[in-house]
């Protein structure tokens, strides 16, 4: 099966479970992500609330995504990278260095067009694991 990029641009709603052991607590984040096509490749935004304990936030962030080859590049909005992954096979993401604190993750899209992002992240004030699943509005 071939993917690109195309095949993620769309509306997806979207459910992440943060499990924190430095703070041994859960928080998630409910929303919405849009991923637009543009020119150089998509612009990803996600918008929704932060979940922690009682509390509620609204919160968003945006990417940028492009093809590179058989992968998909994920940058931050002012473009620097942020990982690259395989959108037909999935799997691990290149990792990234983010000051101290180091990001490990994947992608699984084995029940596409549901898939699900998770990233370990590991650093001096930093212990959590995040889990995203994604499902096409």
């Amino acid at each position: 099966m071939r993917r690109s990029l195309d095949d993620f641009c769309g509306r997806f709603t979207l459910s992440r479970q943060i499990e924190d052991a430095r703070a041994q607590a859960t928080s998630r984040f409910e929303g919405e992500a849009e991923i637009v096509a543009t020119v150089d490749g998509a612009h990803y935004r996600e918008r929704g609330q932060l979940i922690m304990g009682e509390q509620r936030f609204e919160a968003e962030r945006t990417y940028i995504w492009r093809s590179a080859g058989a992968r998909i590049e994920v940058l931050f909005a002012d473009g620097r990278p942020f990982h690259d992954f395989d959108p037909v096979l999935g799997g691990k993401a290149t990792e990234h260095l983010c000051g101290a604190d180091w990001y490990r993750g994947g992608y699984d899209v084995a029940d596409w067009p549901v898939w699900t992002v998770t990233w370990d992240v590991e650093g001096p004030r930093k212990s959590y694991r995040s889990v995203t699943v994604y499902t096409g509005c």
